[in-house]
């Protein structure tokens, strides 16, 4: 090992190990449920309201639970919330797969994604505390995690289901929040034993700057059209596909592993292209344009090449991780940081917790998934918009003083 490899991961393996773990465990809640709904349904009564409040949750919770983040973080720092956050999501997870009636299975996913809200918020701050150095490299690798989590669930999804019942599918995603307890635990005793300074809480002004910063709500629009369509994906792509393009459950459900997977290919090379040569605008191009054909190829001919139009639909939330990255590189301070990490992610969540229930409401007024396609296609406007905004090379931080 050369000395500079040495003195990029000399006493950060262990936070290398916890980023990535914590981060994988943050969208398998997300995308282990709809795969299996037919299955549950067998069990536990859930209406198309409740299918609705379910898809509707993950982004609420990220944003309600997004916007007491930096107080968490002001009073506790960031390792000893991270550890709580790990426990409940181990916890609702776990309770997923013992509910027999719906709000159970609400309360369940509520408990797991109000944790996941909060870890949202910290995991880029634990990047710029640990690796202010690899900013690029280490959001690589956790939206790379991220992208695993949210890839493996719908693709064993049905076989697990199948051959072990729902239940183990579901309460089987506990075990890797336990795992990423490990690595946070430790860094949690060793932060009490040190002066190593907690997260900062951005002040009064800053929260008020973020209200009013063309910069803050720019990204916040990026940020928020690309959960729109992940949210809604997860939500409603097997149903979708399933009605529209005759695709089987089983088909379906690796269908949506591929959509999961383009944001794998997206979280590896996004960040450092947008880190390393600031290709912003082309990225948010190529975003647009990917979800422009991909939709129109599910409105015209969702039986012909169907795994292209979701290929590209897939290719379209690479803003996901082009979002994540511009919150630390477009702030010069960890105050900045924590205020636009908490503004944008809980403002845009709060954005896209609309996005799966005005599907369900459309598809039961229209009787079909015409005007719900229509509306997903019309999401790329905005974000080409606020593209052109997030990629001018401007500080938050500085923003304000100009």
């Amino acid at each position: 090992m050369t000395a500079a490899r040495r003195a990029l991961w000399a006493g950060r393996s262990l936070a290398l190990v916890g980023i990535f773990l914590l981060a994988f465990n943050l969208r398998s809640a997300v995308a282990s449920l709809s795969p299996v709904l037919a299955l549950v349904e067998a069990d536990v009564a859930l209406s198309a309201a409740v299918v609705g409040v379910l898809g509707m949750l993950p982004p609420v919770c990220y944003a309600v639970f997004g916007l007491v983040t930096p107080a968490i973080a002001r009073r506790w720092g960031l390792e000893r919330p991270l550890v709580g956050v790990l426990v409940l999501l181990a916890l609702g997870l776990a309770g997923r797969g013992v509910v027999t009636e719906a709000t159970g299975l609400i309360a369940a996913s509520a408990v797991a994604f109000a944790a996941m809200g909060v870890g949202n918020v910290l995991l880029p701050l634990a990047v710029k505390r640990y690796f202010p150095d690899r900013i690029g490299l280490m959001t690589t690798l956790y939206v790379t995690a991220m992208s695993i989590s949210t890839l493996l669930p719908p693709l064993v999804a049905v076989p697990v289901a199948e051959a072990a019942g729902w239940r183990v599918e579901l309460g089987l995603w506990a075990v890797f929040a336990v795992a990423a307890l490990v690595p946070w635990a430790v860094l949690a005793l060793r932060s009490r034993t040190t002066s190593a300074p907690g997260v900062t809480e951005p002040g009064a002004a800053q929260l008020r700057h973020a209200l009013r910063s063309p910069l803050a709500w720019a990204l916040t629009i990026v940020f928020a059209g690309s959960s729109v369509n992940a949210y809604t994906a997860f939500a409603w792509l097997p149903r979708i596909l399933q009605e529209t393009a005759g695709s089987s459950p089983a088909a379906a459900g690796a269908l949506l592993s591929l959509y999961a997977a383009m944001g794998l290919v997206a979280g590896l090379v996004v960040p450092v292209i947008a880190a390393r040569w600031n290709r912003v605008r082309l990225l948010i191009g190529v975003s647009v344009a990917s979800f422009v054909l991909g939709y129109l190829g599910l409105l015209v001919a969702p039986a012909t090449a169907t795994w292209l139009w979701v290929a590209l639909i897939g290719t379209g939330p690479l803003i996901f991780p082009l979002s994540l990255v511009l919150i630390n590189l477009r702030t010069r301070t960890h105050a900045g940081a924590v205020a636009l990490s908490g503004f944008v992610q809980s403002t845009g969540y709060l954005i896209a917790a609309a996005g799966p229930l005005a599907l369900g409401v459309l598809r039961d007024a229209s009787g079909s998934w015409t005007l719900p396609l229509l509306l997903l296609l019309a999401t790329a406007l905005p974000v080409g918009v606020a593209g052109l905004v997030v990629a001018r090379p401007r500080l938050f931080e500085d923003e304000r003083a100009g």
